[in-house]
């Protein structure tokens, strides 16, 4: 019994990271292009500009490679038996 609460359990928390990832994703594109426009409404870029948004540039690209792999369902997962 525990087994199946276990596999049950599985796709949610699958889900649940997927859900995290692209709340992140939103943020981090909400807080560069925040940057973006605080950087550039004064008309220059100084060197702590150029340094903040190289840093979350980097921090952005890190978290896209952080993306959770896809679950394949249990149905598809199973080998069919070849007969000989």
């Amino acid at each position: 019994m525990n087994n199946k609460q276990e596999i049950q359990s599985t796709p949610v928390l699958g889900d649940l990271r997927q859900g995290i990832w692209l709340l992140g994703t939103s943020f981090w594109v909400f807080g560069i292009l925040d940057r973006s426009l605080a950087s550039f409404s004064d008309g220059y870029l100084s060197a702590i500009d150029i340094v903040q948004l190289l840093t979350a540039s980097f921090f952005f690209v890190s978290w896209l490679l952080l993306k959770p792999a896809s679950q394949v369902p249990a149905s598809q997962t199973k080998v069919s038996e070849s007969s000989d």
